[in-house]
């Protein structure tokens, strides 16, 4: 069976993964796949065959090899460029990821904490002298990781809400080619400018320690840009789509609420339910053998992350949100040796910000009706563009 990569999700299910996957799914974890460019290739709907695809190192990341599977998607074919090494395969990408990997481990990210939290605590403080309503997503979703982010990376905090804007400029779905280039020329500018500045005067962050490297100018705004794009949208709206959906699930609220040392699972639990990142795509460099079927080099295979983390086979009852569930090897952060570089910073971060927001507002609830509530469909990283909610003073 050949078909398109479904988006569609369900009316009145913000949660759910779009509509299609799990019949995909049932039928077989592997099946064909149209692409917007022409291409036919394959998309992978099941846990255990996401993990296999992902760790595979016959299949590349290269981002000049790959087809997407949804209109509008940026697509190259050219190879990445310097530093730029989430579309790159060893032994390039084996380089930037050494030189990285140090800079998130989680101890790091643990002297990271007590910051984390001093933001998170002015940004509730800042929400509750404006009063009930107000709004989850500027007044904590996307100032707390654009911070977090922006002191990790050394760049001036004074900047942060450009550098948002355009990196939600870069994840729309929508862009003319014009808008989204410009975009990224001004993101790229705006760091080249910091290299050149650490690299007078070097201060502590993440930056001013890889001017140390043997990264030319090139590679360390490629390699900043990866970072700060990836920890500012990514985290924003899992932040405020974990938010809307413990609203949902007062069962769940009240769980989180009575016993917040489950913070740590819950977050596994929010990452798995949620899967805000559609999918990721890799593509074959020979022929082989995939679930009993044939890949031919060339050939394009969509992992979607949705479908992988709602697999019954893996995760029982995969659609109910269950806090005390043990979601250890979800594929939320990817799998492999591409998963995510900052996965520990994103954690860190959820939980903060969680526990913080429902102590500061015992009696928070959403300002609206949950299906008047402005879902991102128009984005590539899925969430909610508003989170209208209240509570008793």
């Amino acid at each position: 069976m050949t078909r398109t990569l479904p988006t569609e999700r369900q009316a009145g299910q913000p949660f759910d993964p779009p509509e299609g996957l799990a019949e995909l799914r049932e039928k077989s974890p592997l099946s064909r796949l149209d692409y917007p460019d022409g291409h036919t290739g394959w998309l992978v709907t099941g846990h255990a065959l996401a993990r296999e695809v992902l760790a595979d190192r016959r299949f590349s990341a290269r981002v000049e090899l790959r087809h997407l599977p949804i209109p509008g998607a940026p697509t190259s074919d050219q190879p990445a460029p310097p530093g730029m090494f989430g579309s790159m395969d060893a032994p390039e990408h084996t380089r930037y990821r050494k030189l990285l990997a140090g800079q998130f481990t989680v101890r790091r990210m643990r002297r990271l904490t007590e910051r984390i939290q001093a933001v998170a605590d002015e940004c509730l403080n800042a929400m509750a002298d404006q009063g009930s309503p107000a709004d989850v997503v500027p007044a904590l979703a996307q100032p707390l990781p654009a911070h977090t982010i922006c002191e990790l990376l050394g760049v001036p905090y004074a900047e942060r809400d450009r550098f948002q804007q355009q990196a939600l400029t870069l994840f729309r779905l929508d862009n003319t080619p014009e808008e989204t280039g410009a975009a990224y020329a001004a993101v790229l500018g705006v760091i080249g400018e910091l290299v050149r500045a650490k690299r007078k005067a070097p201060t502590d962050d993440l930056l001013s320690d890889l001017t140390a490297s043997d990264l030319t100018d090139t590679e360390l705004v490629n390699v900043g840009f990866s970072l700060l794009g990836a920890g500012l949208d990514t985290t924003t709206n899992m932040l405020a789509l974990g938010v809307f959906a413990l609203l949902e699930h007062p069962d769940q609220l009240a769980l989180l609420r009575a016993e917040p040392q489950l913070a740590d699972q819950a977050v596994e639990e929010l990452l798995r339910y949620l899967s805000i990142i559609p999918f990721t795509v890799r593509t074959a460099l020979e022929d082989l053998e995939l679930h009993g079927e044939h890949v031919t080099a060339g050939e394009s295979v969509t992992i979607s992350v949705p479908a992988a983390n709602h697999d019954p086979e893996h995760f029982p009852a995969p659609d109910k949100l269950d806090l005390r569930r043990k979601a250890s090897g979800h594929v939320a952060f990817g799998h492999g040796i591409h998963q995510c570089l900052g996965q520990q910073l994103a954690r860190f971060q959820l939980r903060v910000a969680l526990p913080a927001l429902l102590a500061k507002f015992p009696s928070l609830r959403l300002a609206v009706p949950a299906e008047d509530i402005a879902m991102r469909t128009d984005m590539l990283i899925y969430g909610v563009h508003q989170l209208p909610v209240a509570w008793e003073d």
